[in-house]
């Protein structure tokens, strides 16, 4: 694993499966020439993301990381 562990949370699985599902639902319908089929995967594929924000709103994603301070710079005379 990585040790950032970007994604790893629950809310980021179910929001990657949920869209995944839909990708798969879209791209099967597109083929079979099925327009209904097709944007019903889509609103799967945005499901996904509204589900994936509403699990990380209720506590179940990933901790947002604080920016480190960054000190003032300081002029330093040249030598030379």
């Amino acid at each position: 694993m990585s040790s950032s562990g970007h994604g790893h949370t629950p809310a980021a699985w179910t929001g990657v499966i949920i869209a995944f599902i839909g990708f798969c639902v879209a791209g099967a319908f597109i083929v079979m020439a099925n327009v209904a089929g097709f944007w019903a995967g889509m609103v799967l594929i945005a499901a996904g993301a509204v589900v994936g924000g509403l699990m990380r709103a209720a506590g179940m994603g990933q901790e947002p990381k604080r920016s480190a301070k960054i000190a003032p710079a300081k002029a330093q005379p040249q030598e030379g």
